[in-house]
């Protein structure tokens, strides 16, 4: 069984400055309700608005993981991400007074620290983990990243970083439970080469950056100029490399310390999958763009298992509470546009219709014959017109009425639909009805899988003077 949800206790804050920008910024970790997740807010921006960790909202990768959303920004979120999934954290509210986190000494570390003043308090609603039951892979064969999820109890990693560097070489990290992440994952600091950091300064990046947040690889000796010129940069008199090696010989706290970094970024663009793992990652040179495009299998895996899950259980054989002829009287549908043969349940925010698929429907003609898949077009139509009894019922006289669908969003086919399927459309609201104006969102299942999914808009209008039943369809 799920253990519980978890959040902190209190708001707690740490200021440093941003790795880019160099800009002073405040990060406030607060309590967050159950199923709330990990949020982000722009405390410095009008509204104060909020960004989802969300992996469909990265915007960026190239230097840390960039989410947006609405036109707001936060940046190299990675990091803060992280020390809250090491923590157990499940829901809390990240208030930052700038677009940037602070970098503190690059790794999660002085996170883990504030978070454990706040203290951990734990939730009513249980934990809704993101399990496997076969493997899933994911590969960018330009940039050689190759990355596995295997079925596991728990959240573990295996990180293999080789970036053809002899400094480097090639190292490996493992993290066997997310209890070993405070003492040996989150105080490794990020990387970087020199030749990256010459190009990050040339591009006035990395402002708040210094000796004490990362540590620099250097692939060969370092002529007297450039030396110089990095003291200057860093305000540091010291700075120095002897041979090949890391800038100012910095004292790696563990030798692999660069491998066990890329685990907890890991970790940290995981998160946005949207809820806790129990999944086996392992991840051959990975960095943020491969991490967030595996993120987005994950997720999109996580949404199709909750679909199934919240299949509706409905008895298919039983009578149901609209057949054809009832539906006839409160839609305006005709063959063959009417899509939908019976409504099995409804009330005032959901419907379930079914649509038996047969060969002789009439777009089987056309529409690969020696082949005959039905069109998906047709089947957000047939949703939408299961949308349309559960808003005419909503009014005495729907035979009066007229349902126009003025938005589509979210569309997706999972899976083909044959003749001979039965598909069931389970149509929920998304908000109250107000005005005629409806808010729904539906999946379509066959044999319990879904098969298409959608978020529809619309609106009941009244038509006067017109023989309503006489009409042939509705917008849709």
């Amino acid at each position: 069984m799920s253990d519980k949800q978890r959040t902190i206790q209190k708001a707690v804050s740490i200021t440093g400055k941003g790795l880019h920008t160099g800009a002073p910024v405040t990060l406030t970790f607060n309590p967050a309700p159950e199923n709330h997740w990990l949020k982000f807010q722009r405390m410095d921006l009008e509204g104060h608005p909020i960004i989802d960790a969300d992996c469909d909202l990265v915007v960026d990768t190239s230097r840390g993981t960039t989410l947006e959303k609405n036109g707001a920004r936060v940046h190299t979120t990675e990091h803060v991400l992280a020390a809250l999934v090491g923590m157990g954290i499940d829901n809390c509210l990240i208030q930052v007074t700038g677009p940037e986190m602070p970098i503190m000494d690059g790794s999660a570390y002085n996170f883990i620290e504030i978070l454990e003043t706040a203290g951990i308090t734990e939730q009513e609603a249980e934990r809704d983990y993101f399990e496997l039951t076969e493997n899933l892979t994911f590969e960018d064969p330009i940039k050689k990243v190759e990355m596995l999820a295997v079925p596991q109890d728990e959240f573990r990693i295996t990180v293999m970083v080789d970036y053809g560097s002899e400094v480097l070489g090639t190292q490996h990290a493992s993290m066997y439970s997310i209890n070993e992440f405070k003492k040996e994952i989150s105080p490794c600091r990020t990387f970087v080469f020199l030749r990256e950091l010459e190009a990050l300064l040339a591009h006035n990046l990395i402002k708040g950056g210094d000796m004490d947040n990362a540590i620099v690889l250097v692939d060969s000796e370092l002529p007297k100029e450039k030396l110089d010129h990095l003291r200057k940069v860093f305000n540091k008199p010291d700075v120095e490399v002897k041979g090949r090696g890391v800038l100012n010989n910095t004292a790696l706290r563990f030798f692999n310390e660069p491998a066990r970094h890329k685990l907890l970024d890991i970790v940290g663009d995981l998160a946005l999958v949207g809820k806790p793992l129990k999944i086996h990652v392992l991840a051959a040179r990975p960095g943020h763009a491969g991490n967030v495009d595996f993120a987005k299998k994950l997720k999109a895996l996580a949404k199709i298992q909750k679909a199934e899950k919240d299949y509706p259980k409905v008895d298919l054989n039983k009578p149901p509470v609209l057949n054809i002829m009832d539906i006839m009287k409160i839609m305006p549908h005709r063959q063959p546009m009417l899509l939908v043969d019976k409504i099995m349940e409804y009330s005032e925010n959901h419907v379930i219709g079914v649509k038996n698929v047969t060969l002789n429907e009439e777009f089987f003609k056309g529409h690969f014959p020696e082949n005959p898949v039905m069109p998906g077009v047709l089947l957000i139509e047939a949703m939408a017109q299961c949308g349309g009894i559960l808003v005419l019922k909503t009014v005495p006289d729907p035979e009066n009425y007229l349902t126009y669908f003025i938005k589509i969003d979210g569309v997706k086919f999972r899976q083909q639909v044959i003749p001979g399927d039965t598909v069931v459309f389970s149509l929920n609201l998304v908000t109250p009805i107000r005005r005629g104006i409806c808010h729904m969102r539906g999946i379509a299942y066959v044999n319990n899988k879904p098969v298409m999914e959608a978020e529809m808009m619309a609106q009941i209008v009244k038509v006067k003077g017109v023989d309503v039943k006489a009409e042939k369809e509705v917008v849709a």
